[in-house]
């Protein structure tokens, strides 16, 4: 038997996989990979897939960097791992001290946690907590954005707007309060995003007005609403909400797990609207890709608020490899390839490269609302196709043979690749991904 067969069809029997549709009677797609480099993913033929997607939106500066297997090595012959209560180490005080510096100071104690999830659930225990401690007892709930995901244990789920989770989980999440979303998409004519902004924060500013004396703080993905297709939006919604969250008392918690780390076109994406929150949730590019974990990071006078000499008013909450040795190590040189060259500005001139080579796409009547922010790109597909359930998952396998990892959120394809890019790597990714989009259109493709 083929090698990677093998594995698929081992890893079947005993590998549940997350986010898989399982059909009786069938095989799921399985790609085995058998090791990957800079912006590649190989089987064991040695066949390479293009990592569109960042395996997960995860890799920044590419698989197998000499920089950051180097910086985990070093640490290995020194420190593995140790609890993070009572005790503390090197690495992590740095990447504290590194991470407060990228928001000069406003936001100047972190917590940590192992993934996206986690960081959610932190954030949420700490805003409810420090109205409690305040003496604000009936701050208790808060407000989500329509279409918002923030990952998927109860309490990330119970402030996210996915449908197919609150249909299966509902019991468990409770009901909440959900503010409109300021996708740009709902531009009428004639109208721009601030306009579509500003009708959702007039939305959000009735909300708090009735309910702010409950409401502990509003949850966001800055810019990008990215699990719900890549929603984009303007700038100005940030800088609104900022405002009324300080008018209202009630905490600005921004989920930047997918799209912090340079992923916009800033190191934040708050930093488009000049704007900090009071909570900021990091992970996924926070080690480059590496290992798992995630921080959040907030403001001295809400950790203060915890400083009592009470347990009961402490921050009741942690986890086994909270502030792991090793995966501080990995976001440390992470931040360090930051500091050492102009990544952002890199990410730009690969991305004007891309955004020309997609260009392709727009000749054709189904392909709807091409946009980006940053390095981050995504359009619509309206076809017949594109209505069937299996559509990501064609798109998927065409995409394979075609030497490109796609993995598209419904009808929406987006690619969301590693930082470290060559002109014939996005050469290949614009061309593999305009082929696979129009072979998945099939015959009812018209050209304008």
């Amino acid at each position: 038997m083929d090698i990677s067969s093998d594995w698929a069809a081992r890893s079947r029997r005993s590998v549940w996989h997350p986010c898989t549709v399982l059909y009786p009677g069938e095989d799921t797609p399985l790609l085995p990979v058998q090791r990957a480099q800079g912006v590649w993913l190989y089987n064991h033929n040695g066949k390479a897939y293009l990592d569109a997607i960042s395996s997960w939106w995860t890799n920044l500066f590419g698989h197998a960097n000499p920089r950051i297997n180097q910086a985990i090595k070093r640490q290995l012959d020194t420190l593995d791992h140790v609890m993070l209560a009572g005790f503390t180490h090197e690495p992590v005080v740095q990447l504290s001290e590194a991470l407060a510096t990228r928001t000069g100071g406003e936001l100047g104690h972190c917590s940590y946690a192992s993934d996206g999830s986690s960081a959610v659930e932190i954030a949420l225990k700490m805003s409810y907590q420090y109205w409690q401690n305040q003496g604000l007892s009936k701050k208790q709930g808060f407000i989500r954005l329509q279409d918002g995901y923030h990952g998927e244990t109860v309490g990330a789920m119970g402030v996210s707007d996915v449908a197919i989770f609150r249909q299966a989980y509902g019991p468990l999440l409770g009901e909440g309060l959900r503010a409109p979303s300021p996708d740009a998409r709902q531009a009428q004519d004639g109208e721009s995003a601030d306009d579509v902004a500003l009708k959702a924060i007039a939305q959000l500013e009735a909300l708090l007005a009735k309910n702010a004396s409950n409401i502990a703080g509003i949850i966001v993905e800055p810019l990008v609403q990215c699990a719900a297709g890549m929603i984009m939006y303007s700038p100005l919604y940030l800088k609104r909400l900022r405002a009324l969250c300080d008018h209202y008392q009630v905490h600005f918690i921004a989920d930047e797990i997918a799209v912090g780390f340079g992923r916009t076109g800033r190191f934040f994406a708050c930093e488009h609207a000049g704007v900090w929150p009071d909570f900021l949730c990091l992970s996924k590019g926070i080690t480059g890709g590496y290992l798992p974990l995630s921080a959040v990071l907030t403001r001295p006078n809400i950790y203060d608020a915890f400083v009592c000499g009470q347990v009961e008013k402490s921050f009741l909450h942690s986890h086994s490899y909270t502030g792991n040795a090793l995966a501080c190590q990995a976001a440390l040189a992470t931040l360090a390839i930051f500091d050492d060259s102009d990544v952002l500005g890199n990410n730009k001139r690969w991305g004007d490269r891309l955004e020309a080579g997609l260009q392709p796409l727009l000749e054709y009547d189904e392909i709807k609302h091409f946009r980006r922010q940053g390095s981050i790109f995504a359009f619509d597909v309206h076809s017949l196709a594109a209505q069937s359930r299996r559509f990501a998952t064609t798109v998927f396998q065409r995409g394979l043979k075609n030497g490109v990892l796609l993995r598209p959120l419904a009808n929406t394809v987006y690619l969301m690749p590693p930082y470290v890019l060559n002109d014939d790597e996005v050469d290949h990714l614009a061309a593999a991904t305009v082929d696979t989009v129009r072979q998945c259109l099939g015959t009812t493709t018209t050209v304008v």
